[in-house]
């Protein structure tokens, strides 16, 4: 397997990680924190940067209308509006807001699993 291959996969593993745990610890405490805000900007570094490496590798004209690269355009657009609500809750936002947040959070979460997993599903029929 192509070094860069195994990178992307693990620059994409380590975004559900640290997007996963912003998230769900965020859900459980019913609390935005600051560091729960920094899981999610880690969580979109990484998808940025494993996002870059498989776009490297892939073959053929770039279409934004695949699905896989539509889902995953939608996501990676929907973490950064995310992170940077968040941040801005975290900077002015008040008590209700900080306590309100999850509700939101858990969308952005299901809809960026899609083209993780359909990047998955893809890899492995290769």
């Amino acid at each position: 397997m192509p070094v860069k291959v195994i990178f992307s996969i693990i620059l994409i593993t380590l975004a559900l990680v640290f997007y996963s745990l912003g998230i769900w610890s965020e859900r459980y405490s019913h609390y935005l924190k600051k560091w729960h805000v920094v899981c999610f900007w880690i969580g979109f570094f990484f998808d940025i940067h494993g996002t870059w490496f498989m776009h490297q590798l892939a073959t053929g004209p770039f279409n934004i209308l695949e699905p896989h690269t539509f889902t995953g355009q939608i996501a990676l657009w929907l973490m950064l509006i995310h992170a940077v609500w968040a941040t801005l809750v975290i900077k002015k936002g008040s008590e209700k807001s900080k306590k309100e947040f999850h509700k939101y959070s858990i969308f952005v979460w299901i809809v960026w699993l899609v083209p993780y997993f359909g990047g998955m599903y893809l890899g492995m029929n290769k």
